[in-house]
């Protein structure tokens, strides 16, 4: 009987409660997930200052050629993984 008297309360505030985003609500956030940002961090990797050793250079070129192939989430993350070795050399030196 206890349990009915709290399912009782406990439903109606569960019904109010947020859930997840519909598709009639429009988009919730803007991502930046897409060619262009790909070819900005190539560009970023490209204007380093430093000379890129070859496994910065290599992850760069494996995050362009993700990102032409179509996988540009990727493509995103091997190229911002490039730019930070690259930045983690500059400090080095």
């Amino acid at each position: 009987m206890c349990r009915l008297a709290a399912l009782a309360v406990i439903l109606p505030l569960l019904g109010s409660a947020p859930g997840p985003a519909r598709a009639d609500e429009g988009p919730s956030r803007t991502t930046t997930d897409n060619a262009e940002y790909c070819e900005a961090l190539a560009a970023r990797l490209a204007a380093s200052p430093t000379p890129v050793s070859a496994a910065p250079r290599e992850l760069g070129e494996e995050g362009k050629r993700l990102c032409a192939s179509g996988h540009v989430r990727t493509g995103i993350a091997k190229l911002r993984r490039a730019l930070r070795a690259s930045r983690a050399e500059a400090r080095a030196e």
